[in-house]
């Protein structure tokens, strides 16, 4: 009898090879540091202050007082350019039934400068800058004994629109924060829901929803700062500024 055929031989598997039932790995994050980056970690808080500070916060009752206003220190001028002002890119998301978060950066490429994680709910929030001009007021109380940096307080009480509506916390960029803002990378204006990709929704909150702008950000002293969302037709003023002051 004929000697059976040889089996053809093994091809070896590569080390990086997916199997069927896996997802592939997430792309890495390439955003850009700062072009004012701390060495000693400005924009990035210990998780365990981080996690105080939340619980905290969420621990917080919510009233409705009233607010006095800041006064801007720059003034509107042909409808879109702040006198003054700097540019940077803010982006608003969450999950559209769970708290909103709010992201600067220098650009849309970098590593925020600040986020915050803001009591009031995504869809409420958008629902209220689609019916008109959203003034949010974030005070702290003033320390003359310390020397933080405006926007590196911990946390703010938060008023919209004169209506004191909770807390804000300032928390270091996760994991989850890199991944929106990589998906974002090319997008330098716009509004949409995002794939979840890796990040898990919590049970209930919804889809994961943004909406990106260009921001002028005006320094009126160490203790008060404002950035005003402005609108991409260049023929109205900001639908949206955010004040931080401390009083």
């Amino acid at each position: 009898m004929p000697a059976a055929p040889k089996p053809p031989p093994r091809r070896p598997t590569p080390t990086n090879a997916v199997a069927p039932n896996q997802s592939p790995a997430a792309a890495p994050v390439i955003l850009q540091q700062p072009s004012h980056h701390s060495k000693k970690g400005q924009y990035w808080k210990p998780q365990k202050l981080f996690r105080r500070v939340k619980s905290v916060f969420r621990s917080f009752p919510v009233i409705s007082t009233p607010c006095k206003m800041p006064v801007p220190g720059a003034r509107l001028q042909d409808g879109h350019h702040i006198h003054g002002g700097k540019q940077m890119t803010g982006t608003l998301f969450g999950f559209r039934k769970g708290r909103i978060n709010v992201s600067i950066q220098e650009t849309p490429r970098s590593v925020p400068l600040l986020i915050l994680e803001m009591s009031i709910h995504t869809d409420k929030l958008l629902q209220d800058m689609g019916s008109g001009l959203v003034r949010i007021a974030l005070e702290c109380e003033k320390n003359p004994s310390e020397k933080t940096k405006l926007i590196d307080e911990p946390i703010w009480t938060m008023y919209c629109n004169g209506r004191k509506t909770g807390y804000a916390v300032k928390r270091g960029a996760t994991d989850d924060d890199l991944n929106v803002m990589q998906k974002l990378h090319a997008v330098s204006m716009g509004a949409g829901v995002l794939p979840s990709g890796n990040v898990e929704s919590p049970a209930g909150e919804g889809e994961l929803t943004y909406l990106r702008a260009f921001f002028e950000r005006v320094i009126g002293s160490k203790d008060s700062e404002t950035y005003y969302m402005m609108s991409p037709d260049g023929n109205s003023g900001p639908e949206l500024s955010i004040f931080f002051v401390r009083v």
